[in-house]
């Protein structure tokens, strides 16, 4: 399924939160947040996914990220975050 297609900000919400829960559940530990953090950060996984997509031509120009990516970009970030907030 094509996530960065013209969906609906209901379908933003809903694409984040299932990649955003999926990808906290398959990273052990402490994260950061509750929902909303969890919705942000599925929402910020498919748009990193999509981005890195069409910079390295995985996807044509008319394509997004699929569910894999979205969760695979949401567990990137999730990690970033931990190295940073690991710092403090």
């Amino acid at each position: 399924m094509n996530l960065l297609a013209d969906h609906g900000w209901i379908m933003w919400i809903i694409i984040g939160a299932v990649a955003g829960a999926v990808a906290k559940a398959l990273m052990p530990g402490r994260d950061p947040g509750g929902c909303i953090v969890t919705i942000l950060l599925g929402i910020g996984g498919a748009v990193l996914a999509g981005y890195l997509g069409h910079a390295l031509n995985i996807y044509p120009p008319s394509r997004g990220a699929d569910w894999i990516a979205a969760i695979i970009g949401a567990m990137i970030i999730l990690g970033v975050w931990r190295l940073i907030a690991g710092r403090r």
